[in-house]
């Protein structure tokens, strides 16, 4: 059998975001956690929000950036549509003359 090929196991103290500590063996050690079994909304049976690492801002932020590039094609296709409606009108005096 080859030796060293195994990662070092450790003792590893695990803390949650909730203050909930418990130690459990691992390849490093100390592991943060944001949510566990004591503050996790399933287990507990109380509703809490969880946003983890600003999803909720990301998809806001992206929702209006599409509102804001909606509103400017809006805008273009409608200048666009009144120049093209003017250059008919161009046309048809000199056609009339």
């Amino acid at each position: 059998m080859k030796s060293d090929i195994h990662p070092q196991y450790f003792e590893a103290s695990i803390s949650c975001a909730c203050g909930n500590k418990w130690k459990t063996g691992a390849t490093v050690e100390k592991i943060d956690l944001e949510i566990c079994n004591k503050c996790h909304p399933f287990y507990t049976g109380k509703i809490k929000f969880v946003d983890k690492r600003g999803r909720l801002e990301k998809i806001e932020k992206r929702l209006k950036l599409t509102r804001e590039l909606a509103a400017t094609a809006k805008t273009k296709k409608i200048a666009d549509a009144k120049k093209a409606t003017a250059l008919k009108k161009k046309e048809l005096k000199k056609a009339a003359i």
